[in-house]
């Protein structure tokens, strides 16, 4: 159950921040309306209470492995909504990360303070 946990609160992590920051891009950058980027605002702020949720205590350990979810979720993004299309290195360099991710929350850690 705690892998579920943690791959569902990456997961809505993800969402709130590239989604957010996705806002905020198409309200500055696409001369979009102007209270999209208060929306965006708003789920960055949900990003930061979702990462809390987190089974790890960490800080450091669950903001590096996200990094690694927010690389690969923030391709999916551009593939399902701009239409972006990767190429092989970007494939690549996505599955490196989610690598990382795994190793950094799922290998044995030793014992803090130990």
């Amino acid at each position: 159950m705690t892998v579920l946990r943690i791959v569902v609160l990456f997961a809505l992590a993800a969402l709130a921040e590239i989604g957010g920051s996705w806002l905020i891009w198409q309200s500055v950058r696409e001369g979009r309306s102007w209270w999209l980027a208060g929306l965006g605002v708003l789920a960055l702020g949900a990003y930061g209470f979702v990462a809390t949720l987190q089974p790890e205590a960490s800080f450091g350990r669950i903001l590096a492995a996200y990094g690694g979810v927010f690389v690969a979720g923030a391709l999916v993004w551009g593939v399902l909504v701009d239409r972006f299309k990767p190429d092989r290195w970007d494939v690549v360099g996505a599955i490196i990360c989610l690598l990382g991710v795994a190793v950094i929350m799922f290998a044995p850690h030793a014992r803090q303070g130990a």
